[in-house]
């Protein structure tokens, strides 16, 4: 149990940045291990905050997860930024157009977890980056960001 703490902490850290793992798992986190015996969920308070993926050894964040890395980070980190008119369709678990996006964090990458907010850092969905920073920012065709949850989902 401790190990597996330890595991999905440095995990969180390499993936979203130095403190994330803390932010992340506290010391009352629960796991739910595959049939092998690897963590594959992590809970916390009854939620589920994150999901350990097989293929890659990354995460994938909950609304409940995205909630503590916003606290934690500053404004922009982890974040594309979308106009508020769609709002209700992103919380609602849309993709997020490229078109819509109207600032993002430099460092993300295609294939990154993201947090989508609206302009007043209100989140709206978690999900994974189909594009880079630069081409959310220079492309106005075709999905940003792959929503995975949306808040009101």
């Amino acid at each position: 149990m401790v190990d597996s703490l330890r595991i999905v902490r440095t995990i969180a850290d390499y993936q979203f940045g130095k403190g994330a793992g803390k932010a992340l798992f506290p010391e009352t986190c629960s796991f739910i291990f595959s049939t092998t015996g690897k963590v594959r969920q992590i809970f916390d308070e009854g939620k589920r905050i994150a999901t350990l993926v097989p293929d890659s050894g990354l995460l994938t964040i909950s609304i409940e997860g995205a909630k503590r890395l916003q606290k934690f980070f500053p404004f922009p980190k982890l974040r594309v930024v979308v106009l508020d008119e769609v709002s209700e369709f992103i919380a609602s678990g849309k993709s997020v157009f490229a078109k819509h996006v109207v600032y993002v964090d430099e460092k993300i990458r295609a294939g990154d977890e993201v947090l989508v907010v609206n302009t007043k850092d209100s989140l709206l969905a978690t999900g994974k980056a189909l594009l880079s920073a630069y081409e959310m920012l220079e492309v106005r065709r075709g999905v940003a960001v792959k929503v995975r949850q949306g808040v009101k989902k």
